[in-house]
């Protein structure tokens, strides 16, 4: 059970270092939020383990987006042109949770937070490369938290780094920008890699061809990214038409059962972006226990962030060496990274 006090903090920190600068919408309601009891008794329902900001206005944003008519649409940057200010919105805010806090309940009770920014395959493609170079052989992806599975294209993507050059697929119509922060070499040259298994698995794993899970991933992007939503839509578009492997269940648990069911010939890359900060420390422990143990017996890399702290790591076994490695930072949406091989 959450405390209101700590619910009130998340709400705070949620304004300060995720919003600020991002979404002037979300950074004004989140402050507001955090001294109102009410709504803060009303969010408390949230799922626990969950991400209690995100998971709130995503449940808003949802309904907002099913066309619910309300003044408080009118505030929204993806819900109309001309939005009015965000300071201003408040009162329709609270006017409409009031008005429609049961089916707000329903969703922050049954719904996670499954972001699933394709952007971020922006750092995860140099990464993938340098594994393909270093093994010389094909690729398994396996990505813990998939959602949708849209990373699991990082090599049908294509992108730019700052300059005119394109990498990855350059066919592609979905083409991801980032900034390089710090040694722009490292990514010179960047060889395409060949892909021969994609395996997703989640606790629950979103159908982008299904109405419902296609217009909660849409509400989880903030009002203000018309961007994110524009490339969530061309991915989605694009994986709606591939074969691919989602399982529904717990990707650590079932993490050896997929492995061994990996060819020889194939290198293990098991990777999670942002999905960590949902799991229970005793889940973090096991997963690096048995990527060890995967470890010992052939090589597997693992590319992550959020179970020690926010940097990118890249940890992998290869020729029966342990090599565990914090490569850099990266921006939550992908936007811009720094990476130190």
């Amino acid at each position: 059970m959450f405390m209101s006090d700590d619910i009130s903090m998340k709400f705070k920190r949620f304004a300060v270092l995720e919003c600020k600068g991002s979404s002037r919408l979300y950074e004004f309601l989140s402050s507001r939020i955090a001294e109102d009891t009410k709504m803060l008794n009303l969010a408390k329902k949230t799922r626990e383990g969950q991400p209690v900001p995100n998971l709130f206005f995503g449940a808003v944003h949802y309904l907002l987006m099913k066309r619910y008519n309300h003044p408080l649409a009118g505030f929204y940057p993806s819900l109309t042109e001309q939005p009015l200010p965000a300071e201003k919105a408040y009162p329709a805010f609270v006017d409409f949770c009031q008005a429609y806090s049961e089916e707000i309940i329903e969703l922050i009770k049954s719904k996670i937070v499954q972001t699933n920014e394709v952007r971020r395959c922006s750092y995860l493609y140099p990464i993938f490369s340098r594994i393909s170079h270093m093994t010389r052989k094909p690729l398994a992806l396996i990505e813990i938290g998939t959602s949708a599975g849209l990373q699991l294209f990082v090599d049908k993507y294509s992108y730019s780094y700052g300059t005119d050059k394109i990498v990855g697929n350059i066919d592609s119509e979905v083409h991801l920008r980032s900034e390089i922060r710090g040694d722009k070499s490292l990514l010179n040259p960047l060889p395409p890699f060949d892909v021969a298994t994609r395996i997703g698995v989640d606790l629950h794993i979103n159908d982008v061809r299904d109405t419902e899970d296609y217009l909660w991933l849409k509400a989880l992007i903030w009002p203000e990214h018309g961007e994110r939503r524009e490339l969530f839509e061309k991915a989605a578009s694009y994986v709606s038409n591939q074969t691919l492997s989602l399982i529904e269940g717990d990707g650590v648990e079932i993490l050896r059962f997929l492995a061994a069911e990996i060819p020889g010939e194939q290198v293990i890359c098991v990777f999670h972006t942002h999905v960590a900060n949902q799991m229970p420390v005793e889940t973090k422990e096991k997963l690096l226990e048995q990527i060890k143990e995967i470890g010992n017996r052939r090589a597997i890399f693992h590319i992550y962030n959020n179970i020690y702290d926010a940097k990118l790591h890249f940890d992998y076994y290869l020729d029966g060496q342990e090599s565990l490695n914090s490569i850099g930072e990266t921006d939550g949406h992908g936007s811009w990274f720094k990476l130190v091989f």
